[in-house]
């Protein structure tokens, strides 16, 4: 299967093409208000770089949220054009799972290790999700929450070991020292990855689990902020 991921929930902007061979190119520039002018040209060189076109996708995915409001609008309307053009499946894909994913990778996290991930969602508050490694994936572990710092959990009686990932982690001083001290490590620099996002992707896909083009639409979690926004 031949799969275009994109992402553009966080300050980077990335696309990224997972191959039937397995091997996955990447692009990715951190630019928080580039996104618009960078990702079709990105997903341009990939297929350049792989010698594919659009046509010869199977399926595509994206970074469905939370995050920024402006780039899931972004990724969103590329991808529904592309499908709609395209004719192809759509995965959405949590991004909280994909920096969880993303940490698995590159610290070589064990099987049955927690990743407690956190993004900071402004307005003095953190997207909150957490999940366990298995077989090399996230598995989520606990609905993914936007809450205040003070008020993040953990699985209540979970004796396994935990890391934290995510921008969300610069607020650990505010975090409850039962979460803080929980941890065996943090990463707050992790961010979202068009590349994590297709190996998430490609499980669902193959099984048929895309959605139609109007269907692919994002996960903000605080809808409200866009109501509040829209008064002042």
């Amino acid at each position: 299967m031949n799969l275009l991921a994109v992402d553009t929930t966080a300050d980077a902007c990335s696309a990224a093409i997972l191959m039937q061979d397995g091997r996955i190119h990447e692009r990715c520039i951190v630019e928080p208000r580039g996104h618009t002018r960078h990702l079709l040209p990105m997903a341009r060189e990939l297929t350049h770089a792989t010698g594919l076109s659009l046509s010869d996708m199977d399926a595509l995915a994206f970074g469905r949220g939370p995050g920024s409001f402006t780039g899931l609008r972004i990724a969103t309307g590329v991808v529904q054009g592309l499908a709609w053009g395209l004719s192809l499946p759509v995965v959405p894909v949590s991004s909280l799972a994909t920096v969880a994913a993303g940490a698995i990778r590159q610290h070589g996290l064990s099987d049955g290790s927690g990743i407690a991930v956190a993004f900071d969602a402004r307005m003095g508050e953190v997207y909150w999700g957490c999940f366990v490694q298995r077989d090399g994936l996230p598995e989520p572990v606990s609905q993914e929450c936007v809450v205040a710092p003070e008020s993040v959990t953990l699985p209540a009686g979970d004796g396994r070991p935990w890391f934290g990932a995510g921008s969300g982690w610069r607020l650990s001083d505010q975090f409850p020292a039962s979460v803080s001290q929980a941890m065996e490590a943090c990463y707050p620099d992790r961010i979202p990855h068009a590349a994590d996002i297709a190996r998430l992707a490609l499980g669902p896909a193959e099984s048929g689990q895309g959605v139609p083009a109007e269907e692919a639409i994002p996960v903000y979690i605080r809808d409200e902020v866009a109501w509040k926004k829209s008064r002042s």
